[in-house]
């Protein structure tokens, strides 16, 4: 199959590290979707879902195609738009709370960290409102830290 062409079919397993998809029209061929290319705020899709996608590599010897699904290609980064926003009050949605601070979703795919020291003297819950300050964003690194403005 060549690089660039358009392939349908079913995830017929999921791993770890991607999931494998029959091609439709292709019964020799198994396509493998890998996680490094899916954007992380996304789940893998189940077994029995179609999908779509295109080839980014094939192997000829065991018939293996390599696919970027297109919900994984057209999922636009968010991340960029808050690169200059630093000192800036948005409002998010605790999603984890864990021993290093809690994680809160500021926009679609998009989580910061608000360290310990840096919560309100109130419990916070999980699913909880919580007006943050952007104190930084790493693009590089993917990581943006945030401090809770209320409660202080």
């Amino acid at each position: 199959m060549p690089i660039g062409t358009h392939v349908t079919g079913e995830v017929i397993g999921r791993q770890p590290f991607g999931v494998f998809l029959a091609i439709d029209g292709s019964p020799d061929a198994v396509g493998l979707a890998k996680v490094t290319a899916m954007p992380s705020c996304l789940d893998l899709p189940t077994v029995g879902r179609r999908v779509s996608g295109e080839v980014i590599w094939h192997a000829e010897h065991n018939h293996q195609v390599g696919i970027t699904l297109t919900e994984w290609a057209q999922h636009e980064d968010l991340l960029p738009r808050f690169a200059n926003r630093a000192g800036q009050v948005v409002t998010g949605r605790v999603t984890k709370l864990a021993p290093i601070g809690a994680f809160v979703r500021i926009a679609d795919c998009v989580e910061g960290l608000v360290r310990p020291e840096d919560l309100p003297g109130e419990t916070v819950v999980e699913g909880q409102e919580l007006p943050v300050t952007i104190l930084g964003v790493d693009l590089e690194r993917r990581r943006i830290l945030l401090s809770a403005t209320c409660g202080r």
